[in-house]
């Protein structure tokens, strides 16, 4: 018998071999009652039997083992809590109904989101629907860090408005995608608090979304945050770019901080390079890192959308991943180049300690932070002084930062 268990071990799953053994030294040292061990040999000699004889195939074994030890597996075990989907659900309910309107016909939890037209219908002539979908990268990873989750649905919303903003457009109703290791409840109600304010603000409606369990594709503790915007142009007042021409002024609009770009390299020169963490206060910046990171990303849409119906905007740009560098050329002809004059607004303390920091070269930062410029605004230069006085009443920090003129539909920074 030990040749033939010698002969077909290396047919025996490794599972079986070890329970086994495992169950022989127990019995031996401490007397198990002889039955139980019985039936543990009896799972490791039946599959031998059952083998030589050809009644199954031996690889079918640990399926017919499960049922023998009437072992069950539930969706749980398996990494996913459909009742912890549910606690999300109920959790985030009154926070995004807060941001309905009449026009939202269809409630939480439906398989579509139903929005009624009629107003856009009288509002607009030719209404033009504009989409857009982003995430916040690895700003999340900060989140986590310090705890702020409702911070980064914030960003989402006001990230998404200002992409649609660059065609003219008005938000009217927005999506949201959570995907994460594990559904963790109360985190998911912050997020979605957190959106459901800047919908508010925004006069956006949080009308549906989804939540993904996904075990083994993300990290433990880790999620992914993505949003989906809807809104509407006239049509005859889309913004293109295409007018755009030299002898143009370009307007910036501040910053409120890093926005939701350049976390990769702010974490690596920050945490990694200079050896800081979240709580730490660095002299410059007067704030703690972690405070000045998850500085929440600026919504330019309640001041800027009623400007332009009444001022000619030729182009805007929101600076996001790519900087001034890569992002001003989405909107320029091919004809011109956007001339940027450094020395036109105070980059903020925090991009500097950054650069200086971890040695990051001037021309990494221009194209991967903002540099304290959120909106670029090409104007006429007639109109560009009167455009700024209307959004600095508005609230915002304005700055002449440069101006068009012939080229190849390059940023040169000067």
């Amino acid at each position: 018998m030990s040749w033939f268990l010698t002969r077909r071990r290396e047919q025996i799953p490794a599972s079986v071999w070890k329970h086994t053994l495992r169950t022989v030294f127990f019995r031996q040292r401490y007397k198990r009652p002889s039955h139980t061990f019985t039936a543990e040999i009896e799972l490791l000699v039946v599959p031998l039997i059952i083998d030589a004889i050809g009644w199954i195939d031996l690889t079918k074994w640990n399926v017919i083992r499960g049922s023998l030890m009437n072992k069950k597996t539930t969706y749980k075990d398996a990494g996913v809590d459909i009742d912890a989907g549910m606690e999300c659900l109920e959790r985030i309910k009154s926070a995004a109904k807060s941001t309905h309107t009449s026009a939202v016909l269809s409630g939480l939890g439906t398989f579509g989101s139903l929005y009624d037209l009629k107003k856009i219908l009288e509002d607009y002539k030719e209404p033009v629907l504009v989409q857009s979908v982003d995430g916040v990268g690895t700003k999340l990873m900060v989140a986590n860090m310090t705890g702020r989750h409702a911070s980064v649905g914030f960003d989402i919303v006001n990230h998404c408005c200002n992409d649609i903003l660059c065609q003219g457009a008005k938000p009217l109703t927005f999506l949201d995608y959570i995907a994460s290791e594990s559904l963790k409840p109360a985190q998911i109600e912050a997020l979605v608090s957190g959106m459901a304010v800047a919908c508010l603000k925004a006069g956006v409606a949080l009308v549906g979304g989804e939540t993904a369990e996904l075990p083994g594709t993300y990290s433990k503790g880790e999620y992914d945050l993505v949003g989906i915007i809807t809104g509407v142009v006239e049509k005859s007042k889309i913004i293109t770019g295409k007018d755009i021409s030299p002898g143009d002024a370009i307007v910036g609009l501040a910053s409120s901080g890093l926005h939701t770009n350049g976390y990769t390299l702010a974490r690596k020169a920050l945490f990694e390079k200079m050896g800081l963490n979240v709580s730490d206060t660095p002299p410059g910046i007067g704030r703690s890192v972690g405070d000045a990171l998850m500085e929440p990303h600026r919504n330019y849409s309640n001041a800027l959308w009623p400007m332009l119906q009444d001022h000619p905007v030729k182009g805007l740009a929101h600076i996001t991943g790519g900087g001034l560098i890569d992002n001003i050329p989405r909107i320029l002809p091919n004809n011109t180049d956007a001339v940027i004059e450094k020395g036109s607004w105070e980059i903020p303390p925090l991009f500097t300690m950054i650069q200086e920091g971890a040695g990051v070269p001037e021309g990494d930062m221009f194209r991967t932070f903002n540099m304290g410029i959120g909106m670029a605004i090409v104007t006429d230069s007639d109109t560009a002084e009167s455009l700024k006085n209307a959004l600095e009443k508005a609230g915002e920090k304005v700055f002449m930062i440069g101006s068009i003129e012939k080229g190849t539909g390059k940023v040169r920074l000067v």
